[in-house]
């Protein structure tokens, strides 16, 4: 005979529970899989992934040409070879990032001119301090202290001309994003004092190595999301292939040459110029004669939206008056381009 089934109500003891347990592969219930479905991703609430993976490695090649051009002018102002490198792009709280930074600091807030809301650009005083001091004359002992206290009014003026550096060749970088212009707002030794974003409001933070020699620092480029938020969808891949030097192929240099030269220019031909006193000018009538200072034999200039391009000489063809170009004007740019050579083009 067949044996019954086990009421429903029966339950398993505590000891068959965990037998059961026992039984189960570690490895299949460390990831556990649902019939259909692919692998359960942890998702963290208090840290949403606002920025796309497209758009955070735009960012970052946005970043990269800004660390070239910073790296040169900082270069220049301390008469020293300067490195700088972007390390890392992460997007995390604003609360995060402000805990994460050391007190005192160099904690400086950017108003961002072009854009809703402003730019975060902290120096670190393992790298701000050794600057300071090379800027100031100093710079042979590589080991020397970092002070622990914030920047002097003094120190605090030699830092503003980095800051200005920096803030030039961000706006340089943005330019194919947008036009931005960046100020100097604000700069706290304690970032803990400022307060932009709400402490879960997303940032984009971008951190660039700054070397001197034997000496290394960490500048933490903030970015709220919000503030770059209108223009998220010009930061894309396909925003930044322009940045790429490509050769027109006979087709588009085709293209190009026909479009401009359907284009419609102003021309202009001048007889003469001449200065009159307003009294004068208020009397003339028809008939009168304009004395000018050009000879007769000289022609007249022909202007091309308002550039000088040809000398004519005026006449008449089948009953209209007409022009006769006789030479081009040379311009000194192009006696320049000539006696250059192609060499030096």
């Amino acid at each position: 005979p067949r044996p019954e089934n086990p009421p429903v109500s029966e339950k398993l003891s505590q000891s068959e529970v965990e037998s059961l347990l026992s039984a189960i592969d570690p490895a299949e219930a460390a990831a556990p899989k649902a019939a259909g479905h692919a692998n359960v991703t942890i998702y963290d609430f208090k840290r949403p992934e606002r920025v796309s993976k497209d758009q955070m490695r735009a960012l970052q090649a946005l970043h990269d040409g800004f660390s070239r051009e910073f790296a040169a002018g900082l270069s220049g102002l301390m008469r020293s070879m300067i490195e700088v490198h972007l390390v890392s792009v992460d997007q995390l709280t604003y609360g995060e990032f402000v805990s994460s930074l050391e007190v005192p600091t160099c904690f400086n807030l950017l108003d961002a001119e072009g854009l809703d809301g402003n730019f975060i650009l902290d120096l670190q005083p393992a790298i701000i301090f050794p600057v300071v001091d090379r800027l100031l004359g100093g710079g042979k002992n590589a080991k020397s202290h970092i002070p622990e206290r914030p920047l002097t009014d003094i120190e605090q003026g030699l830092v503003n001309r980095i800051i200005e550096l920096a803030t030039k060749g961000l706006e340089n970088a943005w330019g194919n994003v947008c036009p931005l212009k960046l100020t100097l707002a604000q700069t706290e030794s304690n970032a803990q004092l400022v307060q932009i974003v709400p402490p879960n409001e997303v940032v984009v933070l971008l951190a660039f190595e700054i070397v001197m020699g034997e000496v290394r620092g960490i500048m933490n480029l903030c970015v709220p999301f919000n503030t770059i938020e209108p223009m998220a969808g010009k930061l894309s891949s396909d925003t930044w292939s322009a940045y790429s030097a490509k050769e027109l192929t006979a087709r588009q240099r085709l293209q190009l040459e026909t479009g401009l030269g359907n284009a419609s220019v102003r021309l202009e031909a001048r007889l003469a110029t001449t200065s009159l006193p307003a009294g004068e000018v208020a009397g003339l009538g028809v008939g009168d004669v304009i004395l000018t200072e050009n000879d007769v034999l000289r022609g007249l200039t022909v202007y091309v939206e308002g550039r000088p391009m040809f000398a004519a000489q005026p006449g008449l063809l089948k009953g209209h008056k007409a022009i006769e170009i006789t030479r081009h004007i040379e311009r000194i740019e192009d006696l320049i381009d000539a006696q250059a050579g192609p060499e030096a083009a």
